[in-house]
């Protein structure tokens, strides 16, 4: 009697569209080496705007779509390594930094070094599950996307008000070291991924994204410079917020709880039993 051939099953066109956008931003982050090894800075900086701006919607429209997956996950920090981590650094030492040639080189690695760090803590940390329950409005460090933005932030300021200052090899030197050290540090970073919005507020929150959106779209630079400088202000206030979180209810967790290397979602957040937000 001939046994029956095992059929395999495939996957839906849902769960396929998570990666495929992943993909997506995977190739707008080479792109944007592309684009700095041809010297068209702005071009090189709108397809790492890309590339954020994917990477923050295939989380979501996974779990929209319920295709999350193990692969997805680990499909996603590949992406953002690159994305983030390897691409922002070739780009300013293409743009700044190439002709102090080897320590220029150094320091490009050991900024791509500290983003996979970062995302290896990620990984890492996925089985963690204890937590006390404010922790997920924040992040550990400053994540790789955050980190890309920070590094990026002296080309996209030159491009208004010159290269006098910002193109040079000193500040520059100083931002990598700088962002490095944020992304793999225990500086608590405020997370979005679990703000919830009144009802009544949903309008205006549109009316501000739609506004941002329209800024972004006529003003480009400006409202980049804008974005990161006020990132970059929140990161002390985040730190103080996070301090009387913690002291207000000391009895949820234990000092030796929360630590980088117990990270839940994929920007790196502070566990609270939540699921990531690769696929």
């Amino acid at each position: 009697m001939a046994t029956r051939r095992r059929r395999l099953r495939g996957l839906s066109i849902n769960r396929l569209i998570p990666n495929a956008l992943t993909l997506m931003g995977l190739c707008a982050g080479m792109t944007a080496i592309r684009w700095a090894l041809d010297e068209r800075w702005e071009v090189a900086v709108a397809a790492v705007v890309v590339a954020m701006v994917i990477d923050g919607l295939d989380g979501p429209v996974a779990r929209l779509m319920k295709a999350t997956s193990e692969f997805g996950a680990q499909l996603d920090s590949l992406a953002d390594f690159v994305n983030f981590g390897v691409t922002p650094a070739i780009i300013v030492y293409l743009w700044a930094m190439h002709d102090l040639g080897g320590l220029a080189w150094a320091l490009a690695l050991v900024y791509a070094m500290c983003c996979a760090l970062r995302l290896a803590r990620f990984n890492a940390g996925l089985s963690q599950e204890d937590a006390p329950s404010w922790s997920s409005k924040f992040f550990v460090g400053v994540p790789a996307p955050a980190g890309a933005g920070l590094m990026l932030l002296p080309m996209v300021l030159s491009f208004k008000l010159g290269d006098d200052i910002f193109r040079s090899q000193i500040l520059n030197g100083i931002v990598f070291i700088g962002v490095a050290a944020l992304m793999v540090s225990q500086i608590p970073t405020y997370s979005s991924k679990r703000i919830k919005v009144p009802l009544r507020h949903v309008g205006f929150v549109l009316i501000a994204v739609g506004a941002f959106a329209a800024f972004l779209v006529s003003t480009p630079w400006v409202t980049l410079s804008v974005a990161g400088l006020v990132y970059f202000a929140s990161i002390p206030m985040a730190q103080i917020s996070f301090r009387k979180m913690r002291s207000s209810m000391p009895e949820e967790i234990e000092p030796e709880t929360v630590t980088p290397s117990q990270e839940t979602d994929r920007g790196s957040s502070y566990p609270d039993r939540q699921e990531p937000d690769g696929r």
